[in-house]
C-alpha cells in the first residue's frame, strides 16, 4: 500500500488508517459512530491510528451538554474492546441569536430522521432578518484509554452564519459557517483548512497530547 494512504475496509465494519512508513503497524483507536465521513476526518487527524468505527445504535443521547453525550457513547463501545482505545465526540452548532440552538439537537434540528438539508433549510429560516450571527463549532471527545482511565476533551471554532449554504465539500453545517479569520464557508475552504482549525481539529489536539503522554 503506498505511503501516506487511507484504507477502507468493507461496510459494516469499517475503518481508516494514514500512515507513513510500510514497516509501522497502525494502533487501533475505535470510534463510537456511524458517520464515515467523521472517521476518514479523524483518521487524518491522527496519523499512526487505524480509526474503527462501531456504531453505537440504540444509545439514546440524552445528556443536556456535549461532554455528556460523547461518554454516554464511548462507555457503550468500550465494554466490547478491552485493552483498546476506544473514543466518542459529540459537537454540534450553538448560534448566539438562537439562545445557542441547535446545540445538542443540532444533528437531529429540523426533527427525525437525521436530515441535513432540512436542518440547515431551518437555520436558515429562524436567523431571516437577524443581523447577529455569531455562532461556533463545539466539539467534546470521551476517552477510555487501554487502562480503563477516563478523558475528556473539548475544542471550539467561532464563527458565523452564511446567509446562504455555498460549497460542496463537508458535511453537516459546514455548508453555512464561516470560521473567523476567512471569507468562506467550510464546505468552500476544504479539509486541510477545517482540519487545521475545525472544533474537533482543536479537541483532537488535546487527544494526542492525551495518548502520547500516558
Amino acid at each position: 500500500m503506498p505511503h501516506g494512504s487511507i484504507f477502507q475496509a468493507p461496510d459494516p465494519s469499517f475503518s481508516f488508517f494514514v500512515h507513513h512508513s510500510s514497516f509501522f503497524m497502525p494502533m487501533k483507536l475505535y470510534l463510537a459512530t456511524h458517520n464515515k465521513h467523521k472517521v476518514q476526518e479523524i483518521a487524518e487527524m491522527l496519523p499512526g491510528f487505524e480509526v474503527v468505527a462501531d456504531d453505537p445504535a440504540g444509545i439514546e443521547e440524552t445528556a443536556p451538554d456535549f461532554v455528556g453525550n460523547a461518554q454516554i457513547k464511548v462507555e457503550a463501545i468500550a465494554m466490547r474492546h478491552p485493552g483498546c482505545w476506544c473514543m466518542a465526540d459529540d459537537s454540534g452548532l450553538e448560534v448566539e441569536a438562537l439562545g445557542g440552538a441547535p446545540g445538542v439537537r443540532s444533528a437531529r434540528y429540523a426533527g427525525e430522521p437525521c436530515d441535513t438539508e432540512a436542518n440547515n433549510a431551518l437555520l436558515l429560516h429562524n436567523l431571516e432578518g437577524v443581523e447577529n450571527r455569531k455562532a461556533s463549532f463545539t466539539c467534546a471527545i470521551a476517552l477510555v484509554a487501554p487502562d480503563r482511565t477516563r478523558h475528556t476533551a473539548v475544542g471550539k471554532c467561532n464563527g458565523r452564519i452564511a446567509l446562504s449554504a455555498s460549497g460542496a465539500k463537508g458535511f453537516g453545517y459546514d455548508p453555512l459557517f464561516v470560521p473567523d479569520g476567512y471569507g468562506e464557508t467550510f464546505a468552500e475552504l476544504g479539509e486541510a483548512v477545517k482540519n487545521a482549525v475545525s472544533h474537533r481539529a482543536r479537541a483532537l489536539a488535546e487527544v494526542k497530547r492525551i495518548m502520547t503522554g500516558l
